[in-house]
């Protein structure tokens, strides 16, 4: 029997459908689940967070949708070890957790992503660079080492922060997974569109089942992404960001 997947719904998120959509052409049996549902999350074997504004945003990016009934069932899922992928507000909900890097007590966030250097929304293609080993994290142990995903950044609270020594434990242990880069590979500060300490663009918890991401991999999931850049034969095409989800149905094999 194949792992089933829920992909989390909070008032405010939008980016299910095609996280959802995704997630299926890679074979995964997912389906999407509402905060109206909480309690079925317990019958789900791993979960996707994807992007959006949950509860608008107030306090932080993140922080009231992390004590919402809903994460109470990931955090229970994510200690047995079931696979969590948290995609932009996704990403921001698991750091309000304290899930990710998972240094700290639960619901204790020893980092956080927030306001971009910028102060101001941005929404640009971007590329992350697997710079931990693949095996780091269970999500991405079917890429190759210093995999290149594309993606696009579309946030106004993308930049990790935390206090010195918390960077120092992250650094340390291997938390940061993808880092931006250039699309040649080549990582250093001028790819970096938000400010991200270390660069980061995605990281795991200690256990290394549990993935934050910044950029939204589904945006580039098919051929029409590029439409505008040459154009492909085939729209429907799987395009760079489904490498991620690929890989997600990967580990949810190997778990099984």
């Amino acid at each position: 029997m194949s792992a089933r997947v829920a992909v989390l719904v909070f008032p405010g998120t939008n980016s299910e459908e095609e996280t959802h959509r995704l997630l299926r052409d890679c074979g995964v049996d997912a389906e999407i689940v509402h905060w109206s549902r909480a309690e079925t999350l317990k019958s789900y074997d791993a979960y996707v967070l994807p992007g959006g504004f949950a509860y608008e945003d107030r306090i932080r990016a993140g922080a009231i949708a992390a004590h919402d009934r809903m994460m109470d069932f990931v955090i229970e899922g994510a200690q047995k070890q079931r696979l969590v992928l948290g995609i932009c507000n996704g990403a921001q909900m698991l750091l309000e957790t304290g899930l990710v890097p998972g240094t700290g007590p639960i619901r204790q966030p020893t980092a956080a992503f927030t306001h971009n250097t910028s102060r101001h929304f941005i929404c640009m293609p971007v590329t992350m660079k697997l710079v931990a080993a693949p095996s780091r994290c269970a999500i991405t142990a079917a890429l190759p080492e210093h995999a290149c995903v594309p993606a696009w950044a579309a946030h106004g609270q993308g930049r990790l922060a935390a206090h010195a020594d918390d960077l120092a434990v992250i650094a340390q242990g291997d938390h940061v997974v993808f880092a931006y880069a250039h699309t040649d590979g080549r990582v250093d500060a001028s790819a970096v569109p938000n400010g991200s300490a270390l660069m980061a663009a995605a990281l795991t918890n200690r256990e290394g089942n549990v993935l934050a991401m910044m950029p939204h991999p589904e945006r580039d999931g098919w051929g029409y992404s590029h439409l505008d850049r040459g154009g492909r034969r085939d729209p429907l095409a799987p395009s760079g960001g489904s490498v991620l989800f690929a890989a997600f149905a990967a580990a949810l094999r190997v778990s099984a």
